[in-house]
Protein backbone atom coordinates (compact mmCIF):
# COMPACT_ATOMS: atom_id res chain seq x y z
CA UNK A 1 0.00 0.00 0.00
CA UNK A 2 3.06 2.44 -0.08
CA UNK A 3 4.56 4.36 2.81
CA UNK A 4 1.38 6.17 3.72
CA UNK A 5 0.74 6.15 7.21
CA UNK A 6 -3.36 5.79 8.41
CA UNK A 7 -3.35 9.38 9.58
CA UNK A 8 -1.42 10.78 6.05
CA UNK A 9 -3.95 8.50 4.29
CA UNK A 10 -6.39 10.48 5.94
CA UNK A 11 -5.15 14.17 5.54
CA UNK A 12 -4.77 13.31 1.92
CA UNK A 13 -8.39 11.93 1.64
CA UNK A 14 -9.71 15.35 4.13
CA UNK A 15 -7.49 17.52 1.61
CA UNK A 16 -9.47 15.74 -1.50
CA UNK A 17 -12.99 16.50 0.11
CA UNK A 18 -12.01 19.79 0.63
CA UNK A 19 -10.54 20.58 -2.36
CA UNK A 20 -13.85 19.33 -4.06
CA UNK A 21 -15.67 21.53 -2.00
CA UNK A 22 -14.02 24.62 -3.58
CA UNK A 23 -14.20 22.88 -6.53
CA UNK A 24 -17.96 22.83 -6.27
CA UNK A 25 -17.89 26.59 -5.36
CA UNK A 26 -16.19 27.22 -8.86
CA UNK A 27 -18.34 25.00 -10.63
CA UNK A 28 -21.18 27.03 -9.27
CA UNK A 29 -19.83 29.63 -10.85
CA UNK A 30 -18.58 28.47 -14.00
CA UNK A 31 -22.29 27.15 -14.53
CA UNK A 32 -23.79 30.43 -13.74
CA UNK A 33 -22.07 32.30 -15.77
CA UNK A 34 -22.10 29.50 -18.66
CA UNK A 35 -25.82 29.60 -18.23
CA UNK A 36 -25.83 33.64 -18.18
CA UNK A 37 -24.21 33.44 -21.34
CA UNK A 38 -25.40 30.82 -23.15
CA UNK A 39 -29.26 31.87 -22.27
CA UNK A 40 -29.11 35.51 -22.40
CA UNK A 41 -25.30 36.19 -24.56
CA UNK A 42 -26.02 33.78 -27.21
CA UNK A 43 -29.53 35.51 -28.26
CA UNK A 44 -28.09 38.71 -29.26
CA UNK A 45 -25.06 37.31 -31.07
CA UNK A 46 -22.15 39.85 -29.98
CA UNK A 47 -19.97 36.27 -29.32
CA UNK A 48 -19.67 35.75 -32.96
CA UNK A 49 -19.63 39.50 -33.90
CA UNK A 50 -16.02 38.98 -31.90
CA UNK A 51 -15.20 35.50 -33.64
CA UNK A 52 -15.28 37.00 -36.85
CA UNK A 53 -12.68 39.99 -35.40
CA UNK A 54 -10.51 36.96 -35.21
CA UNK A 55 -10.34 34.81 -37.96
CA UNK A 56 -7.82 31.95 -35.39
CA UNK A 57 -9.82 32.26 -32.39
CA UNK A 58 -13.02 32.07 -34.86
CA UNK A 59 -11.39 28.64 -36.01
CA UNK A 60 -11.32 26.88 -32.83
CA UNK A 61 -14.75 28.35 -31.50
CA UNK A 62 -16.60 26.68 -34.25
CA UNK A 63 -19.81 27.31 -32.41
CA UNK A 64 -21.64 28.60 -29.50
CA UNK A 65 -20.81 26.24 -26.91
CA UNK A 66 -16.42 27.30 -26.78
CA UNK A 67 -16.28 30.89 -26.10
CA UNK A 68 -19.42 30.43 -23.46
CA UNK A 69 -17.16 27.90 -21.97
CA UNK A 70 -14.13 29.57 -21.98
CA UNK A 71 -15.30 32.47 -20.22
CA UNK A 72 -17.08 30.35 -17.67
CA UNK A 73 -13.72 28.61 -17.01
CA UNK A 74 -12.00 31.16 -16.61
CA UNK A 75 -13.91 33.03 -13.96
CA UNK A 76 -14.12 29.08 -12.02
CA UNK A 77 -10.40 28.56 -12.32
CA UNK A 78 -9.40 32.24 -11.11
CA UNK A 79 -11.88 31.43 -7.95
CA UNK A 80 -10.63 27.74 -7.51
CA UNK A 81 -6.49 28.59 -7.81
CA UNK A 82 -7.64 31.72 -5.10
CA UNK A 83 -9.35 29.27 -1.99
CA UNK A 84 -7.27 26.32 -2.58
CA UNK A 85 -3.83 27.60 -3.03
CA UNK A 86 -4.84 29.46 0.55
CA UNK A 87 -7.07 27.09 2.10
CA UNK A 88 -6.42 23.74 0.85
CA UNK A 89 -3.03 23.59 -0.16
CA UNK A 90 -1.95 26.03 2.48
CA UNK A 91 0.80 26.92 0.33
CA UNK A 92 3.32 30.19 0.49
CA UNK A 93 4.04 29.66 -3.07
CA UNK A 94 5.23 32.52 -5.09
CA UNK A 95 1.93 33.32 -6.17
CA UNK A 96 2.79 34.33 -10.29
CA UNK A 97 4.79 30.86 -10.66
CA UNK A 98 2.40 29.09 -9.36
CA UNK A 99 -0.34 30.49 -11.31
CA UNK A 100 1.97 30.10 -14.44
CA UNK A 101 2.15 26.70 -14.17
CA UNK A 102 -2.04 26.43 -13.54
CA UNK A 103 -1.99 28.52 -16.77
CA UNK A 104 0.37 25.42 -18.67
CA UNK A 105 -1.92 22.99 -17.73
CA UNK A 106 -5.06 24.72 -18.99
CA UNK A 107 -2.65 25.66 -22.39
CA UNK A 108 -3.30 21.76 -22.54
CA UNK A 109 -6.96 20.69 -20.57
CA UNK A 110 -8.60 24.08 -22.69
CA UNK A 111 -8.34 23.46 -25.94
CA UNK A 112 -8.81 19.77 -26.12
CA UNK A 113 -11.94 20.58 -23.30
CA UNK A 114 -13.11 23.20 -25.94
CA UNK A 115 -12.51 21.08 -29.39
CA UNK A 116 -13.94 18.00 -27.82
CA UNK A 117 -17.28 20.11 -26.55
CA UNK A 118 -17.31 21.74 -29.91
CA UNK A 119 -17.62 18.47 -31.43
CA UNK A 120 -20.15 16.44 -28.63
CA UNK A 121 -22.62 19.55 -29.23
CA UNK A 122 -22.46 19.41 -32.88
CA UNK A 123 -22.53 15.99 -33.14
CA UNK A 124 -25.41 15.32 -30.55
CA UNK A 125 -27.31 18.66 -30.53
CA UNK A 126 -30.82 16.84 -30.89
CA UNK A 127 -30.39 15.50 -27.95
CA UNK A 128 -31.92 18.22 -25.83
CA UNK A 129 -29.26 20.34 -23.40
CA UNK A 130 -26.71 18.39 -24.34
CA UNK A 131 -24.30 21.46 -24.16
CA UNK A 132 -24.84 21.53 -20.45
CA UNK A 133 -24.38 17.31 -20.21
CA UNK A 134 -20.82 18.31 -21.66
CA UNK A 135 -20.35 20.78 -19.65
CA UNK A 136 -20.98 18.61 -16.26
CA UNK A 137 -18.83 16.01 -17.95
CA UNK A 138 -15.77 18.07 -18.31
CA UNK A 139 -16.09 19.73 -14.91
CA UNK A 140 -15.96 16.28 -13.25
CA UNK A 141 -12.82 15.45 -15.55
CA UNK A 142 -11.46 19.12 -15.11
CA UNK A 143 -11.98 18.92 -11.51
CA UNK A 144 -10.08 15.28 -10.83
CA UNK A 145 -7.22 15.94 -13.12
CA UNK A 146 -6.85 19.49 -11.98
CA UNK A 147 -6.41 18.73 -8.38
CA UNK A 148 -3.58 15.66 -9.53
CA UNK A 149 -2.03 18.60 -11.14
CA UNK A 150 -2.20 21.07 -8.05
CA UNK A 151 -1.28 18.20 -5.68
CA UNK A 152 1.74 17.18 -7.72
CA UNK A 153 3.17 19.83 -9.46
CA UNK A 154 1.84 23.27 -8.36
CA UNK A 155 2.16 22.77 -5.04
CA UNK A 156 4.49 19.90 -4.45
CA UNK A 157 6.93 20.11 -1.73
CA UNK A 158 5.33 23.54 -0.91
CA UNK A 159 1.90 22.44 0.70
CA UNK A 160 1.58 23.69 4.14
CA UNK A 161 4.22 26.42 4.02
CA UNK A 162 1.98 29.24 4.78
CA UNK A 163 1.53 29.15 8.70
CA UNK A 164 -0.66 32.06 10.12
CA UNK A 165 1.82 34.41 11.93
CA UNK A 166 2.15 33.56 15.50
CA UNK A 167 1.52 29.84 15.13
CA UNK A 168 4.28 27.46 16.07
CA UNK A 169 3.35 24.49 13.80
CA UNK A 170 6.12 25.93 11.13
CA UNK A 171 7.29 21.91 9.58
Amino acid sequence: MGNETPSSAKKGILQFIKYALFAASAGLIQVISFTLLNEVVVKTQPIQNAMAASEGFARIMQNDYGPIYLIALILSVLWNFTFNRKFTFKSANNIPIAMLKVFGYYLVFTPVSVVLGNYFTAKYAAFGPIEYIVLGVTMVINMVTEFLFQKFVVFRNSENTAVKQGSEEAK
